[in-house]
């Protein structure tokens, strides 16, 4: 079985180390005409997400691209703690983690790539069509890739998915924007490597502090119309700052002092979600991570779906034929992700409460953070194993 990848990103080339664990080759195709090194603000790494990875003994060289960050911490903008967040680490130590996305691209590329993974950049696609027992990929320089299956490993914005699952609900805003950065020389009294998110009464603040001391930090603002890239980028750096720290100043937290030691100058990004198509494949064409389904930044969870996507579907097209093994794919992955989806709507919800809608935001908080704040609540989501090896006879493992 040969497969063809769309997309070079995250999802795109773990999917090619899992086809490769399973005995499938595969090339990558991105459409851009070099890799994405550099791009990308800071991220977090779940433990789901590493253990995944684990399977392809990539993840201590994703580990080692970041910074372990253990544990989480919520508060209330009055300074009321909500409670914490330690999901177990692996048997060999390895935590949740902080980086760059920048520095994740660079660590799969660089494993796949000792692997004997191909690229081929500047690969645009146009269409999707089938060929027999083949699929085909075409591309806007003229040019063609066949396969026995196509993945779509392209992001949100998927050309793949106009042809798998042309009736696909659309990325929608999640009413809050945002940017991040880096504070230094700041003397700041928290543990390196806790992470803390203030639900503030005007906006959402996230910061953690690494060994050397550098505190690595992302706001997020309350927005009720999606604001273009052109409007907020017209805006000075020493503006926004200013803006900023007034958002923030009314928080008991190190927030604004973390804003002030940070020399202006942002990239915004606008947070979406997506729900997944009612079919995730067509014919021999398949949709794995934001391609299929889009969970926005609020969940944490980005980045482990769809590595999590990669080495299922690789599961999949190991033990049965093509006509089943998309489907079951497909089930195996669903109802996680309706799971994932909904708790990123929630905090995206409580991230952009104004007004009212804050007030009983912060007296419901606590109460509901007794009930569905545990670490047993959020097992589901942490504790989550593929089990690699047991053989695949159904959408449910």
């Amino acid at each position: 079985m040969k497969a063809v990848i769309i997309g070079g990103g995250v999802a795109g080339p773990v999917a090619a180390m899992a086809l490769q664990k399973v005995g499938i080759d595969s090339t990558l195709y991105e459409a851009h005409p070099t890799g994405a090194h550099g791009v990308g603000a800071t991220m977090g790494l779940s433990i789901n997400g590493l253990a995944a990875l684990q399977i392809l003994d990539a993840h201590r060289a994703v580990a080692d691209a970041g910074f372990s960050c253990p544990r989480g911490v919520m508060w209330l903008g009055n300074g009321r703690r909500l409670g914490e967040d330690v999901p177990t680490s692996l048997p060999d130590g390895t935590t949740a983690i902080q980086l760059l996305r920048a520095d994740l691209y660079a660590a799969l590329h660089e494993h796949a790539a000792t692997r004997g993974v191909r690229i081929e950049y500047g690969r645009r696609l146009v269409e999707v069509d089938h060929r027999g027992d083949q699929v085909v990929a075409r591309f806007a320089d003229g040019g063609e890739a066949v396969g026995d299956v196509l993945i779509g490993a392209d992001g949100m914005r998927s050309a793949t998915r106009r042809f798998v699952a042309p009736d696909a609900p659309r990325p929608r805003y999640c009413g809050i924007f945002g940017t991040n950065g880096f504070a230094h020389s700041l003397d700041l009294d928290t543990e390196p490597g806790t992470f803390h998110m203030v639900f503030g009464r005007r906006a959402f603040f996230g910061y953690v502090r690494r060994e050397d001391g550098c505190v690595w930090w992302f706001v997020n603002v309350p927005a009720s119309k999606e604001p273009a890239p052109a409007e907020l980028a017209a805006i000075a750096a020493e503006q926004w700052q200013h803006r900023l720290h007034e958002l923030l100043a009314v928080d008991a937290s190190p927030a604004a002092r973390i804003i002030q030691a940070t020399p202006p100058g942002y990239d915004w990004f606008v947070s979406h979600q997506m729900k997944a198509p009612r079919t995730w494949h067509r014919g021999r064409a398949v949709l794995i991570g934001d391609a299929a389904h889009v969970t926005s930044p609020s969940s944490g969870q980005g980045a482990a779906m769809a590595i999590e996507d990669a080495i299922e579907l690789a599961r999949c097209l190991r033990d049965m034929p093509l006509t089943l093994a998309l489907p079951a794919y497909q089930q195996l992955r669903e109802g996680r992700l309706r799971k994932v989806h909904a708790g990123a709507q929630q905090v995206n919800r409580s991230k952009s409460a104004t007004g009212l809608g804050r007030v009983l935001r912060d007296a419901m908080f606590p109460v509901l953070m007794k009930r569905f704040g545990s670490p047993q609540a959020l097992a589901w989501l942490y504790n989550h194993r593929i089990d690699f090896d047991s053989k695949v006879t159904s959408g449910m493992g």
